[in-house]
C-alpha cells in the first residue's frame, strides 16, 4: 500500500470522529488506531488469518522477564531464520554477544534483522516462527 494513501487516511481520521479504521487491499492491510490523548498509531502488516487474533495479550504471560529482554522496534512478523531453508539465528541456550542478529521482523515486505543490545545466553524466545509480533513486544530474553 501506497504511503500517500495511508497519510491520506489519517488525515480522514484526524478530521473525522471516528477513532479507528482499517482497510484491506488485495493481501495487505492497515489499522489505524486513534488512542486517548496520544498520537494516532499506525499498524501495516501484511494481511494473514493470524493476525487476526490478538498475539500480545499471550506473550506476557509466556514471557518472564528477568534479565535482559530483545524487544521489536516494529510492527511486523517475527522470523528466527534468515530463510526457510536455513538454520535459526539462535536457540536457548545460544551465546549472543552485543551486535549480532537474533532475528527478524518483516513489515511491509522488508526484512528487518534485530540485533541484540546485550551479551549473554538466549534463556527465552517468547515468539514462534511466523507470528505477528506488536512494536515494544518482548522478543528474546537474554541472561
Amino acid at each position: 500500500m501506497d504511503i500517500r494513501k495511508i497519510k491520506k487516511l489519517i488525515e480522514m481520521l484526524q478530521d473525522s470522529d471516528l477513532n479507528e479504521i482499517e482497510v484491506k487491499e488485495g493481501e495487505e492491510s492497515v489499522r489505524i488506531v486513534r488512542g486517548s490523548g496520544q498520537p494516532i498509531e499506525v499498524n501495516a502488516t501484511s494481511f494473514a488469518p493470524a493476525a487476526i487474533s490478538a498475539p500480545s495479550e499471550n506473550n506476557e504471560i509466556l514471557a518472564p522477564e528477568s534479565g535482559s529482554v530483545i524487544k521489536s522496534p516494529i510492527v511486523g512478523t517475527f522470523y528466527r531464520k534468515p530463510a526457510p531453508d536455513k538454520p535459526p539465528f539462535i536457540e536457548i541456550g545460544s551465546q549472543v554477544n552485543a551486535g549480532d542478529v537474533v532475528c527478524i521482523v518483516e513489515a511491509m515486505k522488508m526484512m528487518n534483522e534485530i540485533k541484540s543490545e546485550f551479551t549473554g545466553k538466549v534463556s527465552v524466545i517468547n515468539i514462534e516462527d511466523g507470528e505477528p509480533v506488536e512494536f515494544d513486544q518482548s522478543l528474546i530474553t537474554i541472561d
